[in-house]
């Protein structure tokens, strides 16, 4: 038996960990400060931040790793040096402090974090603390110029649409108002229960980006109809007036409906969410239709023949314009599509299509004729996703509003999917059938007549040169 037992089992225990408790000795603990300690940087953009380090453990030749927490958002390096990497020199080593700046480049919307790690031989080591990081979307002149010339096209569609105004018409759909009436259930009943149903069943997380999804979703399925339902109409060979007057009715409806959803259910989708109804918003959108439209009707009755021209322009203008707004919407949002996910692009399909079918199928089950249940199908599916996005950066800070807007983008993008299907088979249709009657007409006139005297009351007659 050992002399010194069982002392050995001790000594031999701290003989064992000596070696370990020299190399935690050795590592460096090391504390970041950052001046500023968050930053917000735009898109495309840097930021100089002041960086000092200093601890214990801090030896010559370690190196200084910059790395964020997503890469694709935002990256770091120390300035005037090529990459992440700074290596100490002695004097470092010996005060046991390093001073120095870093420059952040923001590359996309969202957050990331930049951490300082030391890196010695092959193994690294955690720097404590972390400089929180934030990318904006800067505001640029081609957005201005886009809604700009949008607001422009519009107040002109609107001025043609009080100019192509049937009255008699009008007061029909008064009269018996069960077109608009419809409408309604479809645009303040169904679109939010089934956006707010839709929302969880896409975005079933309990985190704070799901739910501000289903933020978005359920801002777009609350808003008023927009004014490309109008056009749609229309184009397709809907009943406009039912159309104008189905709009007129929801944007000012709205002004009720909407705080009531939004104070509903819109606080079971996002409890924390600061929410602000744009009451400003939705008015300079009603006297935006309203007025040219008035103009439109006092062309009708003041100056017919300008009025007449105008009609007649009205649809290749109203074509022209929704091929404007997707083409220039898409060009000027180039980066909303590096947020699409099969969940956005689900949502984006989802809300507008099933306002569509809603709308018609319930529309025809009351026994509404075709041009009368389009216009409520439309009506019914296309949302002004503009107030909802509007709404999104009242009610949440950038980037979070820039970022969650992806959903009324992509349901903007979405809507008129099946609207242009549509007016696309109608011109196959209409050239196919214009073929067929030329073609019709064409061997008519080549069958040769008959020369043969016809008689007349069953008696042959033959005409006689005299």
């Amino acid at each position: 038996m050992c002399p010194i037992w069982p002392l050995h089992l001790i000594v031999l225990y701290i003989l064992a960990m000596c070696p370990l408790w020299v190399l935690c000795q050795a590592a460096p603990q090391l504390s970041a400060y950052f001046i500023p300690d968050q930053v917000s940087v735009h898109m495309d953009d840097y930021f100089n931040v002041n960086v000092a380090i200093n601890g214990t453990g801090m030896q010559a030749n370690d190196e200084l790793i910059l790395t964020s927490s997503d890469d694709k958002l935002a990256i770091a390096s120390w300035d005037g040096r090529d990459g992440p990497s700074y290596v100490l020199s002695e004097d470092h080593a010996s005060t046991g402090q390093f001073e120095g700046v870093m420059r952040v480049d923001g590359l996309f919307l969202g957050f990331s974090e930049i951490k300082v790690a030391t890196k010695r031989g092959t193994e690294e080591y955690p720097v404590d603390n972390s400089l929180s990081v934030t990318v904006l979307r800067p505001e640029r002149v081609i957005d201005r110029i886009f809604v700009t010339s949008v607001a422009l096209f519009v107040s002109l569609i609107f001025i043609n649409f009080g100019c192509a105004m049937h009255w008699p018409t009008v007061k029909e759909v008064v009269k018996r108002p069960v077109g608009p009436a419809i409408g309604m259930l479809g645009q303040f009943l169904f679109m939010p229960l089934m956006s707010f149903g839709l929302g969880f069943l896409v975005f079933p997380g309990s985190d704070d980006v799901s739910a501000a999804m289903r933020l978005g979703m359920f801002f777009t399925g609350v808003s008023p109809g927009g004014g490309a339902s109008n056009i749609w109409t229309f184009v397709l060979g809907g009943n406009l007036n039912l159309s104008l007057a189905m709009t007129s009715i929801s944007t000012l409806a709205c002004f009720g409906f909407m705080p009531a959803w939004l104070f509903s259910l819109g606080q079971v989708v996002f409890r924390n969410a600061n929410i602000v109804v744009p009451y400003a918003r939705i008015a300079s959108f009603v006297v935006g239709l309203i007025v040219p439209m008035v103009i439109g009707l006092g062309m009708q009755r003041w100056t017919p023949k300008l009025s007449a021209f105008m009609v007649r322009i009205l649809k290749p203008l109203s074509t022209s314009l929704l091929l404007f707004i997707i083409i220039f919407a898409i060009v000027t949002n180039l980066y909303i599509f590096e947020l699409f996910t099969y969940q956005i692009i689900v949502a984006g399909i989802g809300l507008p299509w099933l306002g569509y079918g809603f709308g018609y199928a319930i529309a025809r089950l009351l026994r509404q004729e075709h041009p009368d249940a389009l216009a409520i199908s439309i009506e019914t599916g296309v949302q002004n996703t503009g107030i909802a996005i509007f709404l999104l950066r009242y009610a949440l800070p950038q980037p979070q509003a820039d970022l969650t807007t992806v959903v009324p983008v992509s349901v903007a993008i979405m809507t008129p999917i099946p609207m242009t299907c549509i007016y696309i088979y109608q011109k196959l249709k209409a050239c196919y059938v214009n073929r067929n009657q030329h073609k019709k007409i064409v061997e008519h006139d080549a069958t040769p007549s008959s020369e043969t005297p016809q008689p007349v009351n069953g008696i042959s007659t033959i005409d006689v040169e005299k």
